[in-house]
């Protein structure tokens, strides 16, 4: 027989023949497309790979490889959200990814690399250098987390020019730097030690800070420069090559210091006003 299958009209009488199907809700809408973007997560997976290798270099006291893994996942780190722009492959799936990527690779990573190098040498000096060691790591590890979730909640209303805060990956190339710095000296002394949790310790705060630090993210690469700018290009890859982490922490603590500066330099600019202005 060629009649149609009995289907359930609308009034629900059960009549045949011509009746057509119930519609369900939700048939005209399309369909989502399951899967994920595999090249720009590839790329988050890389630097969450790095940090995590940061941790267990730092474990095993290799903390010079605990450093460069750092750097590396800063590299994956700005490499993943450009190609999701270039390629129009972004996704919230990605953006939150990236973001526990980076909880890991700059605020759990640093955070350990710091405590294994330097809690198990300050704690010669007593009980209570050790306690205050661990405590400042777990304050670096925090505020790096509370920064993230502060920058993933402002983001649709933020400025694009600027960052709230001192972004975590340059807090923790801060830190990277200092302790791949100071990883082949056997004896720093309470002094040295104590610079190294104060380094880590303005970094965290730094991070939580409302100061404003340039994002850079309005140079347009395809601009022309002058030609005597160029010169700093070779001149920054000649520094790295004699003294990675030096220029590092230099490059990276200019930055930190640049937010705070300015600030410092507005405030009393206006002082100097108002006391001129009252003469």
């Amino acid at each position: 027989m060629d009649e149609d299958p009995v289907n359930d009209d609308d009034d629900g009488d059960g009549a045949g023949g011509n009746a057509q199907p119930r519609r369900r809700r939700g048939d005209n809408l399309p369909r989502r497309r399951r899967g994920i973007y595999w090249l720009p997560n590839l790329l988050t997976t890389a630097a969450l790979f790095a940090g995590f290798y940061a941790i267990v270099a730092a474990i095993d006291w290799h903390f010079e490889n605990a450093g460069v893994a750092v750097f590396v996942a800063m590299l994956f780190d700005g490499l993943d959200g450009r190609v999701a722009r270039w390629t129009h492959t972004e996704s919230a799936f990605g953006k939150e990814y990236d973001s526990l990527s980076d909880m890991v690779s700059f605020g759990l990573a640093p955070a350990i690399v710091t405590y294994q190098w330097g809690v198990a040498r300050i704690a010669e000096y007593g009980p209570v250098w050790r306690r205050l060691g661990w405590l400042v790591c777990f304050f670096y590890a925090a505020a790096a987390a509370l920064r993230l979730a502060r920058f993933n909640s402002r983001i649709a209303t933020q400025d694009k020019n600027y960052f709230e805060g001192l972004p975590s990956p340059s807090a923790a190339a801060i830190v990277a730097a200092f302790v791949w710095l100071a990883s082949d000296r056997t004896n720093m002394g309470l002094p040295g030690l104590l610079v190294a949790f104060l380094v880590t310790a303005c970094a965290g705060a730094l991070m939580i800070s409302r100061f404003s630090f340039h994002s850079f993210k309005h140079i347009d690469a395809g601009a022309r420069v002058r030609f005597t700018h160029i010169l700093f290009v070779p001149l920054a890859f000649v520094l790295l090559a004699v003294w990675p982490p030096v220029t590092l922490l230099l490059g990276f603590g200019g930055y930190a210091l640049s937010a705070p500066s300015v600030w410092a330099y507005r405030k009393l600019r206006r002082r100097s006003r108002g006391a001129s202005t009252h003469t």
